[in-house]
């Protein structure tokens, strides 16, 4: 897999009929590496240790339903009253962030109503808080660390 714009972190990994998984500390299991995978894993960690957030917190690849229609969000980190606190859209590093890839995770955050927002391909990284009043998104350098 290729280097990512994130720091160096230690996986997990094996290696099963041909296809290499790799930890997913949050789901507690082995998943297939695929390039958004690979993303996805980098910002868990990213999260964890550099952001400080617990894992108990954080939640990977469940279930909404946005407008009648069933999606997957890739990854959530809740408030310790079980808000959301922050919704992170992965994407695989060969894909380019545009507008649809914020105009999908606004659609989650319309059922979600998280705080921030991150969109990733893992080479870019995007991070937004929400202004609801105004109905807009301010860009912003970095999400904050776990206080």
């Amino acid at each position: 897999m290729q280097a990512l714009n994130f720091p160096k972190f230690s996986f997990r990994f094996k290696n099963s009929e041909n296809k290499i998984s790799i930890f997913d500390c949050i789901r507690k299991k082995f998943v297939i590496l695929q390039p958004e995978e690979w993303v996805r894993q980098h910002c868990v960690l990213y999260l964890i240790e550099i952001k400080k957030y617990p894992i108990s917190l954080i939640n990977v690849e469940k279930e909404l339903v946005v407008n009648g229609l069933k999606k997957r969000y890739d990854i959530v980190v809740f408030n310790p009253n079980g808000s959301i606190f922050l919704i992170i859209e992965c994407k695989a590093p060969e894909i380019t962030i545009n507008q649809n890839t914020f105009d999908q995770i606004a659609q989650y955050n319309r059922t979600l109503q998280a705080n921030y927002l991150m969109v990733t391909n893992g080479l870019n990284h995007y991070y937004c808080q929400m202004d609801f009043e105004n109905e807009r998104y301010i860009f912003l350098k970095d999400i904050p660390s776990y206080n």
